[in-house]
């Protein structure tokens, strides 16, 4: 599956294997586990991130991911948010910190 991610002016088609996506549900699974004990998002706590939420935090760990250059952590991230979101379109990552302000288009 393909997930167009866009970071500043640049747009990347994530091309997350689906048997990744198949094998890291386990991990996928601790994800949202640890998520329904609340989340830092930016500046605010979040008790419960909803669905939209959660796929911006994974969002914003795909922003830290290209930072480093983890490609594996940016295909774990993708592959959680077209898990999630399968009618996923694009997500326009924020870059100025807020990662609320991240945009999940479906």
């Amino acid at each position: 599956m393909i997930l167009k991610l866009t970071i500043d002016d640049q747009t990347y088609d994530i091309d997350v294997p689906e048997h990744l996506m198949q094998e890291a549900q386990e991990f996928y699974q601790k994800m949202d586990e640890d998520m329904s004990r609340g989340w830092q998002m930016s500046r605010i706590w979040v008790e419960q991130p909803d669905l939209y939420q959660r796929c911006q935090i994974a969002a914003d760990r795909i922003l830290g991911a290209f930072h480093t250059e983890n490609k594996r952590m940016v295909l774990l991230m993708s592959g959680y948010i077209l898990s999630r979101l399968p009618s996923v379109e694009e997500v326009v990552v924020d870059t100025s910190g807020d990662m609320t302000l991240t945009e999940i288009v479906a």
